[in-house]
């Protein structure tokens, strides 16, 4: 059986930028093993967005934790799960853009994860 080593993949980054929005742990692993040494356009633009809806996930909780820490009120354990439902919308808008592999900002914070980190 020959095989053909002209084959080229088709994925272009599209499978570094999927497995990147789930979680931190998911972003690290599609950087460093797969995108770090291939890198692509679609790849590079996918991982900038899902790092900083990683980062923004990660403040949005830690201060949700501490301020309803300080101040318990059920108004504001309210105006927090808005916010993490309104993160979980714009996650999954870029969730369906690395799945059809399209250069889509998410709502509100895609042109800014773009200037944000230009090394990556």
């Amino acid at each position: 059986m020959e095989t053909n080593k002209n084959i080229t993949t088709t994925d272009n980054g599209k499978t570094a930028g999927i497995v990147s929005y789930f979680t931190i742990i998911g972003w690290l692993i599609a950087y460093f093993a797969m995108h770090k040494d291939n890198k692509t356009e679609l790849g590079s633009y996918q991982l900038k967005q899902s790092l900083l809806i990683n980062i923004i996930y990660i403040i949005a909780g830690i201060a949700g934790n501490i301020i309803l820490f300080i101040i318990p009120s059920v108004a504001l354990s309210y105006v927090f799960s808005v916010l993490y439902l309104a993160l979980f919308i714009v996650w999954i808008i870029g969730l369906i853009g690395a799945i059809n592999g399209q250069k889509k900002p998410m709502p509100l914070i895609g042109e800014k994860a773009q200037t944000m980190f230009p090394n990556i």
